[in-house]
């Protein structure tokens, strides 16, 4: 059984064809010998009912958006990793995330 069969599975746009397809192969996979690909289709099992969900949206969502959104997060936190608070942190997230203007004085002074 070719692992490049997996492939396929991507090129079908009905849900209920896809899980079909879905089953099929990890019925002919689980019968190879091969551990690498028996532990792999463990985990698609595990995570069906999520990969079944990107059919059911009829691919209209793609996860760029949320990855673009994560990418920031985590430069905005790397820069942050002096700031003492967490509370700095949320708002230097919120200025980033929200295109904020900076505010006039990153401090408070007591006084």
């Amino acid at each position: 059984m070719p692992v490049e069969s997996f492939q396929l599975f991507w090129n079908y746009t009905s849900p209920y064809w896809a899980e079909w397809y879905l089953e099929k192969w990890c019925n002919r996979a689980m019968r190879s010998r091969l551990e690498p690909i028996k532990k792999f289709v463990k985990t698609v099992r595990n995570q069906q009912p999520l990969i079944m969900n990107w059919f059911k949206a009829k691919k209209q969502y793609s996860s760029g958006v949320v990855e673009g959104l994560n990418r920031k997060v985590n430069l905005v936190t790397r820069k942050a990793f002096g700031f003492r608070s967490y509370e700095v942190l949320k708002i230097a997230l919120f200025h980033t995330m929200g295109e904020l203007p900076e505010p006039e004085s990153a401090h408070r002074f007591c006084g």
